[in-house]
């Protein structure tokens, strides 16, 4: 792979393109200190231009959000013959679409919480729509990520001033029951589970500042939680992962609650890269540093989920039993 050249998309469209540079630089220098080629390639509309005019051999996807994330430049990608990392364009698009991958959860009998969809177009109607749903319950865009757009409705009142925020980043708005408890969030690589780390935001929940600003979040590896139901939302995670169809190294976003039940929330395809991610965190504890994540992740790449370009290097331990290793909470 080191005789290859490696661009590595990042920028993009959406609302998240700060996080997206900030990941793509910290791919990017791994890669260098590694001996890779790699270089970074803005995202615009006119990518497609950019990479005929400077072709590359793989793609390094770093992007985040709509046009990036949702399979939108996964499509692209293969239409060009150009190889590149995480999941193909179906699973990208089932996971960003927070609808569909709840429906997918609920075919495969993947926990998550009630919830109901509806068009911003439909905002007078909200009152009977939400009928005897209940409160407090939880708004986000059906497709956006790094919780932006999202928030606590109490009441009604406050349920009209989240779905008009959130449809300020979405037409079609999702719904959820409130669910108090722990936020966990899992990695999982090639289907595999690397660990569970808990996060303590210091706000209400965990928003775009308690994710991207430093203080704002406390951090638990492995995440604080009994042996036999750590194994269990690992494997919950994995089965997640596995019923959207995604590849490589993705997140899973789950609510643990005291009453012995998980939620899963999302799963996120494309998650931070950035040294001080989760990601890389989780994989920090399962004996991986960023630059060998990195590498594994570039090793994995292909056309749309298929054979990868090379043999994947397995990593120094068995990652499927970091949780075995903690004493009980």
């Amino acid at each position: 792979m080191k005789d290859k050249r490696i661009g590595v998309l990042l920028g993009g469209l959406g609302p998240e393109r700060d996080v997206s540079l900030r990941t793509g630089e910290a791919i990017c220098g791994a890669l260098r200190r590694l001996g890779y080629d790699a270089r970074e390639i803005l995202v615009d509309r006119d990518i497609d231009q950019v990479l005929r005019r400077d072709p590359i051999d793989v793609a390094f996807l770093a992007l985040h959000g709509p046009y990036g994330e949702d399979g939108c430049v996964q499509g692209l990608l293969e239409l060009m013959g150009i190889p590149y990392t995480g999941s193909g364009v179906l699973a990208s698009a089932l996971a960003f679409d927070k609808l569909k991958s709840k429906e997918m959860f609920r075919l495969h009998n993947v926990p998550t919480p009630p919830y109901y969809a509806f068009d911003a177009s439909e905002l007078d109607d909200l009152e009977s729509t939400h009928g005897s749903f209940g409160f407090p319950a939880f708004v986000k865009p059906r497709r956006a990520g790094s919780s932006v757009g999202s928030g606590r409705a109490n009441d009604l009142a406050e349920l009209r001033e989240r779905c008009a925020e959130a449809a300020a980043f979405d037409s079609s708005i999702l719904v959820e029951r409130f669910v108090p408890g722990r936020e966990v969030t899992v990695a999982v690589l090639d289907g595999r589970a690397l660990g569970a780390l808990e996060i303590v935001p210091k706000g209400r929940f965990y928003d775009y500042q308690s994710k991207y600003q430093k203080g704002q979040s406390e951090y638990h590896l492995p995440a604080r939680l009994p042996p036999t139901r750590y194994k269990g939302v690992l494997n919950i995670a994995e089965r997640a992962a596995k019923c959207l169809g995604t590849t490589g190294a993705v997140r899973v976003d789950f609510l643990v609650t005291e009453g012995e039940n998980e939620y899963v929330l999302e799963v996120n395809t494309l998650p931070g890269m950035t040294e001080t991610s989760l990601l890389p965190m989780i994989a920090r504890g399962a004996g991986m540093d960023f630059d060998s994540l990195c590498e594994t992740i570039l090793l994995r790449a292909s056309l749309g989920g298929s054979a990868p370009l090379v043999t994947p290097v397995r990593s120094r331990r068995p990652l499927a039993n970091v949780g075995d290793e903690r004493r009980d909470a």
